[in-house]
């Protein structure tokens, strides 16, 4: 379990939750682990088979204590909220931000300043670990450009323009990505982003990790009473959740493309574990998705300092708290939205 701003993060799939007078007490089987004040909580995220008591639910929703439950693989089940501390005011907030280009700009920024930061620093890391194996100075170089593009970045005020440098800074990326493989390159290499579909391995693991990445930020976004489908750098269209993707864009590289590299470099995933389709994409198969799943599960429940709250979570709750430091920005406790800069 993880008591972060004022949030209660119930991880352990055994663990049940119940009530004791005016506290929450934290259970596996019998045995009592931790028990918390209420007065003290805003919010309760549970990830767990056994859930919560009737008894603590009532007094959740008359404390008006957001209680949420997610199934252990993260999952957005529902939520369960008292009716003076319900989510139509943070939602219209949110509306008005997305109805303002100039509003949605501001957010923007942040979330592209970070994905643009943890992309440089995914480079660098590259150079440091593994300088006689990949092109430092060609890296370097574009770690510069990098560099440049985010204080362009935090310089515009135009959401179109910003857009604009986000694609820039992609492809400068993509244009080094290739380097980071560095085992079975005669099967795994990258010469272009190809989305829809995707045709070679590295693009269909990619495609599939932001896939997976996009449904834990939609997830956590519900948790927190934002609607995902209502984005800032990515405009409203139906059936796509808009804001899900916004949040996803800080992450790309550090917490996604960096699990992509490391499942080929390290051997976890092969060609066999790739099935190619009659339209020429390339997916992965049942065999390669237990691993993929198997080794995606073990990264989130490694740990991490995150890099705002200075504290050390697991990194499956990463999405979790950026959309709760997302939804304090907008309500104003926060002046501006705290990226998640990894280095």
């Amino acid at each position: 379990m993880r008591h972060l701003l004022n949030t209660l993060y119930v991880l352990s799939p055994e663990n049940s939750l119940t009530l004791d007078n005016e506290n929450v007490v934290v259970s596996r089987g019998s045995h009592e682990l931790a028990k918390f004040p209420l007065h003290t909580l805003e919010s309760i995220y549970s990830f767990t088979y056994a859930g919560a008591t009737p008894a603590l639910m009532g007094e959740c929703a008359e404390r008006g204590i957001n209680l949420v439950f997610y199934s252990p693989f993260g999952k957005f089940l529902a939520r369960a909220t008292g009716k003076e501390r319900g989510n139509v005011l943070l939602r219209m907030e949110q509306f008005r931000i997305a109805d303002s280009k100039e509003k949605s700009c501001d957010y923007g920024r942040n979330f592209i300043a970070g994905k643009v930061f943890n992309a440089k620093w995914v480079l660098e890391r590259a150079t440091r670990d593994h300088p006689e194996r990949v092109p430092v100075n060609k890296i370097k170089n574009i770690s510069l450009m990098l560099s440049d593009c985010i204080k362009d970045i935090r310089k515009c005020c135009d959401l179109n323009e910003l857009q604009g440098l986000e694609g820039k800074a992609a492809q400068l990326y993509f244009d080094c990505f290739d380097y980071l493989i560095l085992r079975q390159k005669e099967d795994f290499f990258f010469k272009t982003r190809s989305r829809r579909p995707p045709t070679d391995m590295v693009n269909a693991l990619l495609s599939f990790t932001y896939s997976i990445l996009t449904r834990d930020c939609e997830a956590a976004l519900e948790g927190v009473g934002l609607d995902p489908y209502i984005g800032f750098v990515h405009r409203q269209r139906p059936g796509r959740c808009s804001l899900a993707l916004d949040l996803v864009e800080e992450l790309r590289a550090s917490y996604a493309d960096r699990f992509v590299v490391f499942c080929i470099n390290q051997n976890i995933l092969h060609k066999d574990d790739f099935t190619k389709q009659e339209s020429g994409a390339v997916i992965l198969n049942d065999n390669g998705r237990k691993k993929y799943f198997t080794e995606w599960q073990k990264r989130k429940s490694e740990s991490l300092t995150h890099p705002f709250l200075k504290e050390k979570i697991c990194r499956g709750l990463v999405p979790h708290v950026q959309a709760l430091l997302l939804a304090r920005t907008i309500r104003g406790d926060l002046d501006e939205y705290p990226p998640f800069f990894w280095k």
